[in-house]
């Protein structure tokens, strides 16, 4: 946006003040952030398209007519709801609650409800509602705890002032903070808060009012003026809060910022726009009695309205079409084809893994890394093609007239577009789309089923390795009904009891010594059967569930450990697999001590099998992971190596115990040339880099021979022994001899 002040429009004269309600409200409606309805004789009258989204409708015109009862968990919460809103609203104020309410397919989130009578002398007028999703606030509450206990690197190069204080002394500050003050390193260590502010008054004021909020528990906020060591005074924004409100004697956390400069541009601009505001009011005066008057606002409303229009059909970020204008153009499209049997073909885009440009960069590098994205997407289509923001980092695009061949000649276009880096601030980005094709008539005769169809072929793509393209067809639409029915039953599967570990054999090739065993997920559902973990792990990690699930496993594994160990049987240690989902959450390291701890395990008798596109991704997030496990004393492995595309100035940075080769390689040991020499390059590269080599899937005496002729460390597969549940186990080692 163009920040240069510009005249404000003169006030429009009072004209038609029904049709300028209307606008404004419809305009009001449209754009806010928050869902809003209208409920009269508990039936939906009127909502906005964030409330249709809200509860999991396509629009707002889906929700006409529909009971209020079925946004609640039931009647019995519905009552309740009436019980406790009614007597408020009825008396004119407006009643406000956090309450679970469910979405249309049954799915539950937390909401800030506002509702408040259109008349209280009049109730079966009804009401209005105001609907804000909570989820997000408390995900951002839990990363904003997270962020104050990052470690020291984060501390020092904050740009913010960080102060620990135990009784208004400071014990610890870092270097930014010292520099917003004007003093050297160390100079402030140990000394009086007193010291930068300019008066009694003003110390013992901002004990009075941050006290009592951090007694309780509470974060505190506020602006104070602080004293700089030259004795020049600045402004600064505050937040503090107790490091434990059971024992204040441990001290608050604060963290400054200077706004001294925003202040002073708030003042300057308040001093302007009051100026402006005086001299528009002072030239509406001049010409109010004039013809151009007349002329000048007949010009505002039309670029009013255009600017409304604008706002209804066109996304505020990127500036491409909508979901609105993208229902007409489909709309017109599609009658178009269906009038003189043209083709027409969609495109549903996906950025893979953009959640980490947010994650690790902010939402000012992911936004004006989207806005780069859609200017490169509109590069690639023609002009009467209509490429639309779904939210997100979703696309989709309408391509009139386009075949099959077409759809696919531009999705080639996309990929190699997608080829090319973002250079966004100082930042070099690549980011790779995901695209699923539908093509009409044959995917779907209207634009809805269209999209669906594109979707479900985009979800196969990222299915088959990301960063291409895949045409829908009828199959996928089964087998996504069954990744929904199967997703559906893993939210159970733990509560229920249904999931097990199977342990597999790791033995020393030199020796035949039973080296420890892998943990291994099976899931068997009493209606389903056993369901692959290729095929629900996904399901569980895009879900979120495998959080829960991977926690299971590791303290049912460490549990059965420790239960072997203290039965006097030879298992010396146990691997388990950590996807990349549990590798990123914050907090892991500190979480597998505990289990550790709770299971009465030492670390070394625990083994985290991570793939390499899990410690890749992030590679200095993910050493600084690897770091703090390795200083517990957990050894790191490598799944599946040789798979992906490994970067070796980096794998030899990290600190890994042992290369796991992946069995494709060593199934074809006996006949192919390439397999034999890829597995010799991979023990000797981890032989130089003084890492641990297990060899996955062997299955015949001669595979086993040529390990250990090349110096691989350990064997694991059918010929050493298949997964088994933990009493087979006993007994094939009891029936082996395989002794630690």
């Amino acid at each position: 946006m163009n920040e240069t002040a510009t005249p404000l429009p003169a006030p429009l004269p009072q004209k038609a003040p029904a049709e300028r309600a209307f606008h404004e409200l419809q305009a009001l409606l449209d754009n806010a952030g928050a869902g809003i309805v209208f409920i009269r004789a508990r039936e939906v009258v009127r909502c906005n398209a964030r409330f249709a989204q809200l509860f999991g409708y396509r629009s707002a015109a889906d929700l006409i007519g529909q009971r209020s009862e079925s946004f609640s968990l039931g009647r019995v919460a519905y009552r309740d709801l009436g019980r406790a809103a009614f007597p408020v609203i009825a008396a004119g104020q407006p009643y406000v609650t956090e309450r679970e309410m469910r979405r249309r397919d049954g799915q539950r989130f937390w909401a800030r409800l506002t509702g408040s009578l259109i008349n209280p002398a009049q109730p079966d007028e009804g009401a209005i509602w105001v609907i804000d999703n909570l989820d997000a606030q408390k995900a951002a509450q839990k990363q904003l705890e997270a962020a104050l206990w990052e470690k020291q690197t984060l501390f020092d190069n904050a740009m913010v002032g960080i102060v620990y204080l135990v009784d208004r002394r400071m014990t610890r500050c870092n270097g930014f903070f010292e520099q917003m003050l004007g003093y050297g390193p160390g100079e402030l260590s140990g000394c009086s808060t007193r010291t930068w502010y300019a008066s009694d008054a003003e110390w013992e004021d901002i004990a009075r009012r941050s006290g009592p909020v951090l007694m309780r528990g509470e974060s505190f906020s506020g602006e104070v003026s602080v004293r700089r060591k030259d004795g020049s005074i600045i402004a600064c924004e505050v937040r503090s809060r107790a490091l434990d409100p059971e024992n204040p004697a441990r001290g608050s956390l604060w963290i400054a910022m200077d706004v001294t400069e925003r202040k002073n541009a708030q003042a300057s601009l308040t001093r302007v726009q009051a100026e402006l505001e005086r001299l528009v009011a002072e030239r509406t005066r001049q010409l109010s009695e004039t013809v151009q008057t007349l002329h000048r606002e007949m010009e505002e409303r039309r670029a009013d309205r255009d600017r409304i229009h604008w706002l209804a059909h066109y996304d505020a970020l990127t500036g491409l079409p909508n979901r609105t204008l993208l229902a007409e153009r489909s709309r017109e499209a599609i009658a178009l084809a269906k009038k003189d049997g043209s083709p027409l073909a969609v495109v549903f885009v996906d950025l893979d893994h953009f959640k980490h440009v947010n994650d690790s960069l902010g939402h000012r590098v992911g936004d004006a890394l989207l806005v780069a994205i859609a200017e490169r997407l509109r590069s690639v289509v023609r002009e009467k093609d209509t490429v639309c923001r779904l939210g997100g980092d979703e696309f989709i695009l309408l391509l009139p007239g386009a075949s099959a061949h077409g759809a696919e000649r531009v999705a080639g276009k996309l990929l190699d577009a997608s080829r090319q880096p973002y250079q966004i601030d100082r930042h070099e980005l690549t980011m790779a789309p995901s695209m699923g094709i539908a093509v009409f008539p044959q995917d779907g005769m209207d634009f809805d089923t269209l999209a669906q169809s594109a979707d479900v072929a985009m979800y196969r793509a990222k299915q088959g390795g990301r960063g291409t393209f895949c045409f829908f067809t009828p199959e996928m639409q089964a087998h996504s009904a069954r990744a929904l029915m199967l997703e559906n039953a893993l939210r159970r599967a733990l509560e229920r009891d249904q999931f097990r570990l199977h342990y597999q054999p790791q033995l020393c090739i030199a020796t035949g010594r039973l080296r420890g065993v892998e943990a291994l997920l099976r899931w068997h559902h009493p209606e389903l059967g056993a369901i692959s973990p290729a095929e629900f792990i996904p399901l569980a990690e895009d879900s979120g569930q495998i959080l829960a699930i991977g926690d299971w496993v590791l303290r049912t594994a460490l549990a059965q450990l420790r239960a072997w160990q203290d039965a006097g049987h030879a298992v010396p240690a146990v691997a388990v697999n950590l996807s990349a989902v549990q590798f990123r959450r914050p907090g892991m390291p500190e979480r597998i001590a505990e289990l550790l701890e709770e299971a009465g395990l030492p670390a070394q008798a625990l083994e985290l099998e991570l793939t390499e596109g899990a410690a890749l991704d992030d590679p200095y997030l993910a050493g600084v992971t690897m770091a703090q496990l390795q200083a517990l004393g957990v050894r790191i492995a490598i799944d599946d190596f040789g798979t992906g595309y490994s970067s070796l100035s980096l794998l030899k940075r990290f600190p890994i115990s042992k290369l796991k080769i992946d069995q494709s390689f060593v199934r074809d040991l006996g006949d192919d040339p390439s397999d034999r020499a890829l597995v010799s390059a991979i023990v000797r590269m981890a032989q130089a880099l003084g890492i641990d080599t297990t060899a996955e899937g062997v299955e015949t005496p001669q595979q086993l021979d040529f390990l250990r002729a090349q110096g691989c460390t350990e064997a694991q597969g059918y010929h050493c022994g298949r997964p088994m549940a933990a009493q087979e186990l006993l007994a094939w080692i009891a029936a082996a001899g395989a002794t630690a």
